[in-house]
């Protein structure tokens, strides 16, 4: 399906990992971060290889949710056009799209958009959300949010690949209209966690996974599930994507520590974890810089030079 996509095929190949970022590229830890020199970094991880950038959907800060950030406080689809237009081949993945929160026709008009100034550099991840604080500021019920994630996929789809639609929906209704810009080929749709889903819908539905970290045995057995899903309705070749957060030694032979959603690690032990998540099948990982000790550009520099040589882009 994406034999002529760019993005997906430096990203994604059967038996290879490539290696990705995650916005902010900074070392904010449990503070506000200050978002500075993001794009010379953005340029940085392009000019060396690094596949995509992630960045999230978040609307409010909720001192509850433990996340100063607030994904990356600006708003993901505005500020990730910026950095696709300050980078030349680097993908903006989205981790993720949250489809409940959004009317499914703005969504579907804004990712065409981004499609069509930026062709073939969208990563689509989407996710049915986890954020209270946003769901109540929305006025959106958070307990049904997985029957609207499957209603506002389906709809989105529909707006995106089928000329003049129809479409009869809790959202509204489309009849002899049509969206514009419509993409010319399938934006990547990668689905983020199980959305309030069973796997056996993810595996018919999903052109690929994202999943939270974990350990490479733990993620194995979620993996093993995933590929099977897809094989029992008939799909060839998908892929599977994961964060790791990382705090990278200065010691290049440190053995892996585990900290919060990854591990501190020097570079060469790093290559050997990251050999063992490719050996179970994960095609895509995204390092989050936030939790380290060093500063971002030295992290970025020799990730660059000594760890990306060995999972580089695959075109």
């Amino acid at each position: 399906m994406f034999n002529n996509h760019k993005s997906y095929n430096r990203m994604y190949r059967e038996g290879e990992l490539t290696l990705g970022l995650h916005i902010p590229l900074e070392n904010f830890k449990m503070r506000t971060p200050t978002l500075e020199r993001q794009v010379e970094l953005a340029q940085k991880a392009d000019d060396y290889g690094f596949t995509a950038l992630w960045l999230r959907d978040v609307l409010l800060k909720d001192p509850n949710f433990l996340d100063p950030a607030v994904g990356q406080i600006y708003d993901m689809l505005i500020y990730g056009t910026h950095l696709l237009g300050q980078t030349k081949r680097i993908a903006l993945g989205t981790s993720a799209l949250v489809l409940p929160l959004r009317h499914p026709l703005r969504s579907a008009k804004e990712v065409a958009t981004i499609e069509a100034l930026f062709p073939e550099r969208l990563i689509l991840g989407i996710s049915s959300g986890d954020r209270r604080a946003d769901f109540k500021g929305l006025g959106v019920d958070h307990t049904t949010r997985g029957e609207q994630f499957k209603e506002s996929l389906r709809i989105m789809e529909q707006a995106l690949y089928h000329n003049y639609p129809t479409i009869d929906s809790s959202y509204g209704e489309v009849h002899e209209a049509t969206l514009v810009p419509r993409p010319k080929k399938r934006i990547p749709t990668m689905i983020t966690g199980f959305a309030q889903q069973e796997m056996d819908w993810l595996g018919q539905h999903g052109d690929g996974w994202m999943y939270y970290p974990q350990a490479p045995f733990a993620q194995q057995q979620v993996l093993n599930d995933w590929r099977e899903s897809g094989q029992t309705h008939g799909k060839g070749f998908r892929p599977f994507s994961m964060p790791m957060h990382l705090d990278l030694a200065h010691d290049p032979d440190e053995l892996p520590t585990p900290i919060r959603l990854g591990f501190r690690v020097g570079r060469n032990q790093l290559i050997k974890l990251l050999e063992a998540y490719r050996a179970i099948g994960v095609n895509h990982l995204f390092f989050a810089l936030f939790d380290g000790e060093r500063p971002a550009d030295e992290v970025i520099e020799e990730l660059g030079e000594y760890v990306l040589p060995h999972f580089p882009p695959l075109s």
